[in-house]
């Protein structure tokens, strides 16, 4: 039997009594976030209205982005790193299972100090893909070009976040490079590991 989303109650200022909201939107009261799932475009447009409307609504307190994904879309995904870079508070990143793919690389966005992976974390890199099924010539090559065009973008940016040396990052594209939360925080992806 599916349980579905858990209902918490909230009393907002002035209320005389509790309302049952979901545990989603108690906690993005909280101005704490959850990316779960494959990045595709709703899940990116919801965040970035969170964290639009958040940062408008109060610019001083920090954003906490609790990251346990697979990857996703490369486009959805800048969508959400570049809003980080544009809000006013601070984002924590942490991960909290799994942040592979585009998922590593919101990882790597946050806030440099404020990264972080949990003990059993895993942090997944690599470059981004395609399928070309039913491409014709020219369009194979636009896509392909615009493919290394991300995928520079890409680099760039782990480059510039983590520190390590260009053909450290190209090298580690190449192929799947999963680590471990401790490995992740040498590799300069998360800043910090949560103790047990």
């Amino acid at each position: 039997m599916p349980v579905g989303v858990p209902q918490v109650p909230f009393r907002n200022a002035g209320d005389e009594e509790a309302a049952w909201v979901d545990v989603f939107n108690r906690l993005y009261r909280e101005r704490f976030l959850f990316l779960g799932q494959e990045v595709d475009d709703e899940i990116s447009n919801q965040l970035i209205s969170l964290m639009i409307y958040l940062g408008l609504e109060d610019d001083t307190p920090d954003l906490y982005l609790f990251i346990n994904s697979p990857g996703g879309s490369v486009i959805p995904g800048f969508g959400i790193y570049d809003t980080m870079q544009y809000v006013q508070p601070d984002v924590h990143t942490i991960c909290v299972g799994l942040a592979a793919s585009m998922g590593s690389f919101i990882l790597v966005g946050g806030e440099i100090t404020k990264r972080l992976a949990f003990p059993h974390a895993r942090v997944m890199i690599h470059q981004p893909s395609t399928t070309f099924a039913d491409a014709h010539t020219d369009e194979f090559i636009q896509e392909t070009e615009e493919l290394l065009r991300m995928r520079e973008t890409l680099t760039k940016v782990y480059v510039q976040r983590t520190g390590q040396p260009l053909w450290v990052v190209s090298e580690d594209m190449e192929r799947d490079v999963f680590m471990s939360a401790t490995e992740a925080q040498d590799h300069g992806l998360v800043d910090l590991v949560a103790v047990e």
